[in-house]
């Protein structure tokens, strides 16, 4: 075991004993975020590749990896987001070259933070539908696939697919909506299936997601998000 690998272990470890009881690890899964009125909430990623771990708090981004002692601040301009006492925390997700990004809850603005210089720029979404609406972010994921991110609105119950360069955001055409959708993830296709689904995890159940290969509609149907997904899952901790 690298030293990298074992520090990642340890770490996430040490969430699921924070967390006591609620505490769930970011494993080979995605996991159905908790969202708390009285409790603090935690989301946070694993970048095992670069042997860190990424963290989003209220007080905001945190780094924590292998060559430091202490978690390092990562402050974020401009950051707006509704407390969890009225919705899903915003999202953290890790881009494609181990970037991070994080959402607002009301706005369509992502915030991304270089892997390397913690640099942090941020990116206004030019969205093609629901200008007259508060359109925020509750998850975000990098799918290789598609070359784009998918992103979930809570308040709507939508789905967005957001180009690599962070520019615009294009509404999918769903068959129901996602009420309370917290979180996404990406899903490797199952046996006589050609194409990745979505797992969106809301706080009063699951959906499966199936893009049509416009990447403009997609299906979706409630059902447990149980099998492995291809990229990055999504966790919330909650501390009571």
């Amino acid at each position: 075991m690298s030293n990298g690998t074992g520090f990642i272990s340890l770490l996430a470890a040490s969430l699921v004993a924070l967390a006591g009881c609620d505490g769930r690890v970011a494993s080979d899964q995605p996991l159905r975020p908790a969202v708390s009125v009285s409790g603090s909430s935690i989301r946070y990623q694993v970048d095992a590749a670069h042997g860190r771990i990424w963290w989003l708090t209220r007080e905001g981004v945190f780094v924590h990896d292998a060559k430091t002692v202490q978690k390092r601040p990562v402050p974020i301009p401009g950051w707006q987001w509704a407390d969890v006492a009225y919705a899903c925390l915003p999202a953290l997700a890790l881009g494609p070259k181990g970037e991070a990004l994080v959402t607002s809850n009301v706005l369509p603005t992502v915030w991304k933070i270089d892997p390397e210089t913690l640099a942090v720029s941020e990116h206004a979404l030019a969205l093609d539908a629901d200008q007259d609406k508060d359109v925020g972010f509750s998850g975000l994921a990098y799918s290789s696939e598609h070359a784009a991110f998918f992103a979930v609105s809570e308040l709507h119950g939508s789905l967005w697919r957001i180009d690599p360069d962070l520019t615009r955001g294009e509404k999918v055409a769903l068959s129901a909506p996602m009420t309370k959708a917290c979180g996404v993830a990406v899903r490797a296709p199952q046996k006589a299936e050609r194409l990745s689904r979505l797992c969106v995890r809301g706080q009063q159940g699951d959906w499966t997601v199936q893009l049509a290969p416009d990447y403009r509609s997609a299906s979706v149907r409630s059902a447990p998000c149980t099998d492995r997904p291809s990229l990055l899952s999504q966790v919330t901790l909650r501390r009571e």
